[in-house]
């Protein structure tokens, strides 16, 4: 562990990484002030790399106190499998960081911009930009940041919640699509048919 010494320990590196990864949750929709469950479910999503990444590596002493000895760099503590493939993890990370900003920003941009008319004082169905691909894609984009903190440091809550949060947010934006068939109807089945839900061309 001797390697990672000056990762631990770093209160100011945890603080940073909590504030940079909690603030995307301003540029996500907020369904009737959004269910806190999803939302404090990535918010521990959160915390738990942080803390595990620059604080102190919880799973690595749960986990060997448990088994009696200490477990390799890679396994629940450091660069996740970096004896297997290296720093790989990290620049996986930063790609799909890349790809799920520029989803989630696409996305609250389209639907800050052209959802409400004050003119007419009703809102449109939005399916320009990233809308045209996917119905949900700030939420693709938030599973996207939250895998690509799992790849790069996984740690035993990260492998816990990542799971949950992805069956949280698939029931939210199902709440959110009956919203929407009430309130845009046939319009809104068609689009259906026509957009994926949170992949492209797959799903």
């Amino acid at each position: 562990m001797e390697t990672l010494e000056g990762h631990f320990h770093n209160w100011f590196g945890v603080l940073f990484f909590a504030v940079l990864y909690g603030v995307i949750l301003l540029f996500l929709p907020f369904y009737k002030k959004m269910d806190k469950k999803p939302v404090g479910t990535y918010l521990a999503f959160v915390i738990a790399f942080a803390i595990e990444m620059h604080g102190i590596p919880f799973s690595m002493y749960v986990i060997s106190w448990i088994i009696g000895k200490n477990l390799p760099e890679g396994i629940l503590w450091g660069h996740t499998l970096v004896s297997s493939i290296g720093f790989w993890g990290m620049y996986i990370n930063i790609g799909l960081a890349v790809v799920a900003l520029s989803l989630i920003l696409n996305g609250w941009y389209n639907i800050y911009k052209k959802y409400w008319s004050k003119e007419t004082g009703t809102g449109s169905l939005v399916k320009t930009g990233v809308y045209k691909y996917i119905r949900h894609p700030q939420y693709t984009g938030l599973l996207l940041l939250s895998l690509g903190m799992l790849v790069e440091w996984a740690t035993l809550p990260m492998l816990i919640l990542y799971p949950v949060m992805v069956v949280m947010y698939l029931r939210l934006a199902k709440r959110e699509e009956k919203d929407m068939l009430q309130e845009f109807d046939h319009e809104y089945v068609e689009y259906m048919k026509k957009t994926k839900m949170f992949i492209p061309f797959v799903w």
